[in-house]
């Protein structure tokens, strides 16, 4: 099990998980997000290859358009 800090939210998860995954569960796959882990900005295109680690924090931000 491996617990992660998403936003300042605690969460824990059964099986290590990638970023790409991650995205997933959180029913933001498709939107234009930026995501910080542990301080360094992960590029999209790093996504899938990022595997989260216990212990790690993230900031998740969603990108709003508007008028």
């Amino acid at each position: 099990m491996i617990t992660v800090s998403i936003n300042g939210a605690i969460r824990q998860f059964p099986d290590p998980l990638s970023v790409a995954a991650l995205i997933g569960e959180m029913g933001l796959s498709g939107k234009r997000i930026a995501l910080e882990r542990n301080g360094e900005i992960v590029p999209r295109s790093a996504f899938a290859a990022q595997q989260l680690a216990d212990g790690d924090r993230l900031e998740v931000v969603v990108a709003v358009g508007g008028g």
